[in-house]
Formats: structure tokens, C-alpha cells, sequence
């Protein structure tokens, strides 16, 4: 096993080494729960919206493109906009690693647009509002009262940013995806303070140019 899936394997509870179709729950009943897609599975086959709120269909959207494929929870999320933030510093090199970079969140398409505008992101972002890939990915879980009410203390409306009422939010999550639209490498982590380091992301991505 190459050094950077051993590294990775100490730092995320739910890295997945093998390469089975994963068995997911629709929605998880708290983060720790969550059980991720496999390495190796294929993308879900889901619709997603465009910051303009047209739709497209993920699996055919990612098709023959090597993608950086993250989810977050929101525009909202300090954790997550400094993340978004640091692929930045990235994007350069992962291009010529012939990847591109595609990031999803539970926002809704007006809320992305306020991301893209914000922190002046040069790749793709979309919207997830009804939590169907987050489900997919097995990576959805149920915010509960007392997880909303948190958030509100902070002035945070999570119906508001989604557009809906289920109170479902993703974990943050990283997957390399293949030519063939195969996860190749995924980070998973319930602890949504802990993001993957960009220049971990980085050396995933180069372990896996030429395959």
C-alpha cells in the first residue's frame, strides 16, 4: 500500500481501502454514523443543480474527467469556506494532473452564488439542497434540535441556506475520481473542524496521474 494511503488511513476513521459496493443508509441518524461509499464504487447516478439552478446529472457530468470531489456543509461553514479557499492554492497543479475541481454542498444555487462571489473561487460548485448525493455518497446525516439550535445561536439558518426543511447536511467529505468515474481515494471525517490538509490532497492526486 503506498505512503499516503497509509498516512491517511491513521488520520480518517472512515478511509476505505477495498473495493466493494458500499450498502449506505439514506440518511444517517448523527455524523459518526455515516457509512461512505467504497474505493472503487462508482459515482451515484444523482441530480444536482448549477449555481444558474439547472440541473445535471453528476455521473454523466464527471465523465471521463478526473475530478477533486468534495462536499461540504455550507457558505455558512467558516471550516468549509477556508477550505474551499485553500484548493485554490492547489488548482494550478491538480489541473496538470488533469483534474478538475467540483466542490457540493447543501446550499441552494442562490447561496453558491454568494460562495463564488465571496471568496472569488475559479472551479465548479453545486448545489445539493434536497440532499439526494450526500445520500447517495452515504455521507448524509440528520441535524437534530438541539444541532439546530446551536447553529441559530450562531445566526445560522440552515433552512434558509438549503431552501428546505430537512435539517440533513453532509459530512465533509474529499473523493479523487477516475476517468471511469470510479472513486479512487476518499476522506471522510465526522469531525467537520478536521478538514484533509490541500497538499495531502495534492499527493493523493499525483499518486494516482498515471492510472
Amino acid at each position: 500500500m503506498k505512503l499516503f494511503l497509509l498516512i491517511t488511513l491513521i488520520m480518517s476513521p472512515f478511509f476505505q481501502p477495498t473495493s466493494a459496493v458500499a450498502s449506505v443508509p439514506q440518511v444517517a441518524i448523527n455524523a459518526e454514523s455515516v457509512k461512505p461509499i467504497l474505493i472503487g464504487s462508482m459515482i451515484p447516478k444523482v441530480e444536482l443543480k448549477t449555481v444558474t439552478g439547472k440541473t445535471l446529472q453528476l455521473n454523466d457530468h464527471l465523465k471521463g474527467k478526473k475530478t477533486l470531489l468534495i462536499f461540504y456543509r455550507g457558505g455558512w461553514c467558516p471550516f468549509c469556506n477556508k477550505q474551499l479557499s485553500s484548493l485554490i492554492d492547489i488548482q494550478k497543479n491538480l489541473k496538470k494532473l488533469g483534474y478538475q475541481i467540483v466542490a457540493i454542498s447543501a446550499d441552494q444555487p442562490s447561496e453558491l452564488k454568494k460562495s463564488l462571489v465571496k471568496q472569488d473561487l475559479g472551479y465548479e460548485l453545486l448545489s445539493d439542497s434536497d440532499a439526494k448525493a450526500s445520500k447517495a455518497f452515504g455521507i448524509a446525516f440528520q441535524v437534530d434540535s438541539a444541532g439546530t439550535e446551536k447553529l441559530r445561536s450562531f445566526g445560522i439558518d440552515i433552512e434558509s441556506a438549503s431552501g428546505n426543511k430537512e435539517h440533513i447536511l453532509p459530512v465533509p467529505a474529499v473523493f479523487l475520481v477516475n476517468k471511469e468515474s470510479k472513486i479512487d481515494f476518499s476522506y471522510v471525517n465526522p469531525n467537520y473542524k478536521i478538514r484533509l490538509k490541500s497538499e495531502i490532497i495534492k499527493a493523493a492526486a499525483r499518486e494516482f496521474e498515471k492510472e
